[in-house]
């Protein structure tokens, strides 16, 4: 029997695009459940702290499309209602400062997954295009207790290989790459090695796979059948109950935002370049999500796996961390 996409339970473990009406509603045309949506990338505590502000206003007038998730009951009231579920997720630990007390302010408005640095060097330790890991400071222990006090999911897409062993190691509770893809099927230093991939994995650790066309090995050539290959590559390599889906769609921005990501702090040394940012043929945008379900269907996958990956894998792990 066919399986419906539209009773799932999905959950995107990353999104990051012009959030507003015509995201929130493009996120109900895909069924999305809940998504980790990035509220914080380069920005200080005030910048943050109003954008945490902005969101409590569009939960108010968007209350028909979104509505906030603290914990896993509300992803699942958020499914009953038909309406998505939000998860307020940072990409870099630069919104507390250097004031540890202030994770326990964001997490009291929502904050449930924080990723330790982005890109590059913070207090807290090294990113991926950093040309030195130094690995997890010991002001990046600390920071990673309070996490695991309050229970705050643990973030290492963007974050160095040395930094990010020592996270795995030293987290008391599950930590995951939320969206990341295997450095076999692409060279490229966001991308993860088998070795990185299993090590999260045999630790308790998760794998959210992305879309993002200049980590796939065909970029913007690329379709959905490839973003389908990459998830089956994580799949066999640590197993269908370590795997979910963390897109990384930038819906609505423009070169700017991209300018501003590939920059060290949004305006410093010049990380990366894209190139062409055109998202997989067959999931172009938000709305398209369904046929990620029937692409599944297409290949034979049976109706446990999709269910899993397309977000029942993602709620344990939330269950889990949140508890």
């Amino acid at each position: 029997m066919a399986i419906r996409h539209d009773d799932l339970i999905v959950i995107d473990g990353l999104i990051v695009s012009d959030f507003g009406p015509e995201v929130f509603a493009d996120m109900r045309r895909g069924g999305i459940t809940a998504a980790n949506c990035t509220c914080s990338v380069w920005e200080d505590f005030a910048t943050t702290m109003r954008t945490m502000a902005r969101w409590r206003r569009w939960f108010r007038e968007h209350a028909d499309l979104i509505a906030p998730v603290h914990g896993v009951a509300d992803i699942h009231r958020a499914k009953a209602e038909r309406r998505t579920g939000i998860i307020h997720g940072w990409q870099n630990t630069s919104a507390i400062e250097d004031r540890i007390e202030y994770l326990e302010l964001f997490h009291a408005l929502g904050l449930r997954i924080v990723q330790l640095t982005y890109n590059t060097q913070n207090l807290v330790g090294s990113g991926c295009y950093e040309s030195r890991d130094g690995g997890l400071s010991d002001f990046g222990r600390d920071v990673l207790a309070e996490m695991n006090r309050l229970g705050i999911l643990c973030d290492l897409s963007h974050v160095g290989p040395k930094t990010s062993e020592d996270a795995i190691r030293a987290s008391q509770r599950r930590v995951a790459y939320s969206h990341c893809l295997p450095a076999a099927l692409k060279d490229h230093p966001r991308n993860k090695t088998d070795a990185q991939l299993r090590f999260i994995a045999e630790r308790g650790g998760f794998v959210g796979v992305t879309m993002f066309p200049p980590f796939l090995a065909r970029g913007a050539a690329a379709t959905i059948e490839d973003y389908l290959d990459a998830i089956a590559y994580v799949i066999d390599l640590v197993g269908e109950e370590n795997t979910g889906i963390g897109t990384d769609f930038t819906q609505g921005y423009g070169q700017a935002f991209f300018d501003y990501i590939t920059h060290d702090k949004g305006d410093g040394r010049k990380l990366t370049d894209f190139g062409e940012v055109l998202n997989p043929e067959g999931i172009r945008v938000i709305g398209d999500f369904p046929n990620l379900t029937a692409a599944m269907e297409r290949r034979g996958w049976p109706a446990a796996r999709i269910e899993r990956v397309m977000g029942g894998n993602w709620l344990a792990l939330l269950g889990d961390v949140w508890a």
